[in-house]
């Protein structure tokens, strides 16, 4: 079996070889172990660095694209290359390369195929006490969202199994570690959890300027892709919340207008009824994505299969060579 560290990486010089150095060489269950860097646009000397500390792969995205897109991009890749469990870490050296053995194990056993790293949030000193109490609520909504268990929604440090990584389709281009969650989720992949130690990050996160951005996008992540994977349920709530009002104030005004004194309440009549027109809109707006919804789901079928289709070609083609240059 052939593992796969991949390494998002943008202006790393100062810890891309550190974070390579300290990764596993050796891991119980795989054969060949490679370390794939994506350069997502850095303009310092991150790629000579990370391959003069033994990188195997260097993927260059050309311009910095986001860390979404290039965590896809490196999946995809390391699809190309026959990985058979694709492990993500991140280039900032917060997380201990030692636990990724135990990362990978619940996959090479068969009873996950997403395995995802939990920090200890409470005890992290890189973590301020508002970073932790956001990071635990974010948490428990993404639980909400995507019906998992996983205590550490944010995490980077993830294992994915070479079908999983197969049937990720990320579209958001700010981060997938919500996105991904959700959707596994939705897609009923087995997911699980495993402890991991952190080391200490002094430098603030490149992907929010303060914790005012963090938590607006965020927000706006948890929002799109529940909205994108169970639209008919989002927008049935919110047609729920315009009908329920509609119909008191209908039912409301039934009963004046049987009492004889219906003439004075036109009003609550005009504005009920629009409540009602309102929620039948949404209702069939939810009707259509959830239809948009299943079509995507196709979609990301096919593209599923043709990736692992690419991927078992290209290894039956290399034990023809193999068996070509033997004889």
């Amino acid at each position: 079996m052939k593992l796969i560290i991949q390494i998002p990486a943008l202006n790393e010089q100062e810890t891309i070889a550190e974070v390579i150095e300290a990764l596993p060489r050796k891991v119980p269950g795989f054969t060949s172990i490679e370390v794939l860097v994506i350069d997502d646009g850095s303009t310092d000397d991150t790629v000579d660095i990370a391959r003069r500390a033994g990188a195997d792969h260097i993927l260059r995205m050309g311009c910095n694209m986001g860390l979404a897109r290039a965590f896809s991009a490196g999946m995809e890749e390391a699809l190309a290359l026959g990985a058979d469990v694709i492990v993500n870490t991140d280039a900032d050296h917060q997380y201990c390369a030692d636990d990724i053995p135990a990362l990978v194990r619940p996959i090479r056993d068969g009873e996950a195929k997403i395995v995802v790293g939990a920090r200890p949030i409470r005890d992290n000193e890189s973590f301020s006490p508002t970073k932790k109490l956001l990071q635990r609520f974010g948490s428990w909504v993404v639980r909400k969202c995507s019906g998992t268990d996983i205590p550490d929604a944010p995490s980077g440090f993830r294992a994915y199994s070479r079908d999983a990584a197969a049937r990720m389709c990320v579209v958001n281009t700010y981060t997938y570690t919500i996105e991904t969650l959700i959707q596994a989720g939705r897609k009923r992949i087995p997911m699980t959890w495993v402890p991991v130690r952190v080391n200490r990050v002094e430098r603030p996160s490149r992907l929010f300027r303060g914790m005012g951005e963090y938590i607006r996008r965020s927000v706006a992540t948890i929002l799109r892709v529940f909205v994108m994977y169970a639209p008919l349920r989002f927008f049935a709530s919110l047609a729920a919340l315009c009908a329920l009002p509609g119909i008191v104030g209908i039912v409301r005004f039934l009963g004046f207008y049987l009492s004889g004194d219906g003439s004075g309440h036109i009003q609550s009549l005009v504005l009920s009824s629009g409540l009602m027109a309102m929620a039948m809109v949404l209702m069939a707006v939810g009707i259509l994505g959830d239809m948009i919804a299943a079509n995507r789901s196709l979609l990301e079928d096919i593209r599923a299969r043709d990736l692992l289709g690419a991927t078992t070609r290209r290894r039956h083609d290399a034990t023809i060579l193999k068996l070509a240059d033997a004889s």
